[in-house]
Parts: C-alpha cells; sequence; structure tokens
C-alpha cells in the first residue's frame, strides 16, 4: 500500500520561539479533529559570518598575535516551524497540483495564524509577556511541500518549493502608508531618542490592537481599541493641534461605538471586525498625520 502524503508549509527563524521542540495539535473544539499540526525544531547553532572561514582563531594561528580587535559573534539557534495540513492525500499528482495552485500569500499568512496561535496559548501557559508573535518578514525561508507522514512529523520532506514573500492588500498598503510619512521611522526614532518628541500612550494601545486584530483576535482588539481612543482624545487634544482638531473630533464619534463591541460579554454577539478596523484605522491615521506634520517635535 502506497503512503500516503501530507502537505506543508514551513519557516524557519533566527532565535527559538518560545515552546519546546515538539508537534502541537491544533483543534476548534476539544471534540473536533485536529486542524493543523505543527512541529517545532531547533536547529543547529552557528556563527554570523562562520562559513568564511576566517575566524579569529584561524588569523591567530597564522599570525601568532594576540586577540583580535572585535570578537566573533555569538552562536545563535535558529526554529524550525512546519505546519501540516492533517488531511492526507493519496497520490503525489494531487500533492503537485496542490503546490502547483497555491497562493502564496494566503497560503502563508494561514501558516503564520497557526504559529502565532501556538505562540500565545505559549505566551499564556508560561506567564511570560516576552513570548511574541512573528511575521513573514522575520523568516530567514519560507518553504511548501510534502511528504510521508513520519517524514514531514520531523520536518523533512519529499519535495519543497521556496516561497516568495511579496504581501498584497491592507498590510502592503499600510506599509506604503508608513514609508510615505513625511518622518520616516530612523528620524522618529531619533527624535524620540533624543526627547524632541514625545511617545503617547495611544500608539503602543494601537499597536496592541492592530495585532490583536490582524491575528483574528477581535474581541482582544475591541478591548485594546476601546482603550487606545479613550487615551488618544485625551492626549491629542492635550496638545493643541488645530490642524489635528477634526481628527480627535472623528476619534471621539467612533469610540462610542468600540465601546459597545468592547462590552459584549464573551459568548455574546460577535464583534463586529469591520467596525473595528475602520476605527483603529481613523486612529492610525491621526497618529500618523501627528508625526508627519512634523509639530509635535520640540
Amino acid at each position: 500500500m502506497p503512503q500516503r502524503l501530507f502537505v506543508f508549509t514551513q519557516m524557519e527563524f533566527p532565535w527559538a520561539l518560545g515552546p519546546a521542540d515538539g508537534r502541537y495539535l491544533l483543534r476548534a473544539s476539544a471534540d473536533a479533529e485536529p486542524e493543523r499540526v505543527l512541529v517545532l525544531g531547533t536547529l543547529g547553532t552557528t556563527r554570523a559570518g562562520a562559513d568564511r572561514g576566517d575566524t579569529w582563531l584561524a588569523r591567530l594561528g597564522s599570525r601568532g598575535a594576540g586577540p583580535p580587535a572585535s570578537p566573533e559573534p555569538a552562536r545563535v539557534r535558529s526554529t524550525r516551524v512546519t505546519v501540516i495540513d492533517p488531511v492526507s492525500l493519496s497520490a503525489e499528482q494531487q500533492a503537485r497540483r496542490w503546490l502547483d495552485d497555491l497562493d502564496h500569500e494566503r497560503e502563508i499568512m494561514a501558516a503564520i495564524a497557526v504559529v502565532n496561535r501556538v505562540q500565545q496559548m505559549h505566551r499564556l501557559a508560561s506567564a511570560d509577556p516576552y513570548v511574541h508573535e512573528v511575521s513573514p518578514t522575520q523568516a530567514l525561508v519560507v518553504r511548501a511541500g510534502w511528504g510521508e507522514g513520519e517524514q514531514v512529523a520531523d520536518g523533512r520532506w519529499l519535495h519543497a518549493r521556496e516561497l516568495p514573500w511579496r504581501p498584497r492588500g491592507r498590510q502592503s498598503a499600510r506599509a506604503r502608508r508608513s514609508r510615505a510619512s513625511a518622518l520616516r521611522p530612523q528620524e522618529r526614532l531619533a527624535a524620540l531618542l533624543g526627547a524632541r518628541s514625545e511617545a503617547l500612550d495611544c500608539e503602543e494601545l494601537a499597536l496592541r490592537a492592530r495585532l490583536d486584530l490582524d491575528q483574528g483576535r477581535l474581541r482582544l482588539a475591541s478591548l485594546e481599541l476601546d482603550r487606545a481612543l479613550t487615551r488618544a482624545v485625551e492626549e491629542l487634544r492635550g496638545e493643541g493641534r488645530q490642524d489635528l482638531a477634526l481628527r480627535v473630533a472623528e476619534l471621539e464619534q467612533l469610540r462610542a461605538g468600540v465601546q459597545l463591541q468592547a462590552a459584549q460579554p464573551p459568548g455574546g454577539a460577535a464583534v463586529d471586525e469591520e467596525a473595528i478596523a475602520h476605527a483603529l484605522g481613523r486612529l492610525e491615521a491621526a497618529l500618523r498625520a501627528r508625526s508627519a506634520s512634523g509639530a509635535s517635535l520640540r
């Protein structure tokens, strides 16, 4: 009887994610069949630049001199994450068709959602606030392919192809708006470090709401956004910026609707994702306008 094949998406990150190496089953409910299998494996440690064959030990031996002026980079661990569809295929032809018809962005984002679901659960289980989600841009490599059961469960495969990451849609549009702002990230960073610009509480809260929204945690997103809008109205109004007056008034109007969403009890009516996304987008626009004008710099 021929071996059944399993398709997967795999990523490698240049750090240890947090959960122990092993296989993790993800279910929608306790009595449901597994939706995905996630396999975590730590890869061997390496030194940056070690492949050049020019270590300080080699130089020391050849010159008979003292140690180098700069130390070698520390060794780092990387993690291989394999997200497997538990529904097997009976023929290689089916697996090849799956890979040929693959929507790269959709598949990568679906795999990232699985990884981040495990990351969030590990953060809660370990009570470690420093466990964080990941994004495709942080991966050293992304690949998709297929293999036999124990093979893919060990992070290996019969066939795999590297996938390019060129995001489209909402995330890439948001990145373009950020790059187009008059105050680029490095300039804002310098201003913040030099105490020439003030960081607002609502900025951090808005980022947390964006992360929760992008990861599908709508209830958490509504709670974070409620707090973000409350602080944004207070902080932006307190700056007395006439150029932001209309934006502040808009945020105050949006706050009532978001408060209703955040007040929904667990198990109550579903959170309106469109309403949350719209209000968060308007808050992000107001914060970009605040930075881009340069008036927030002292």
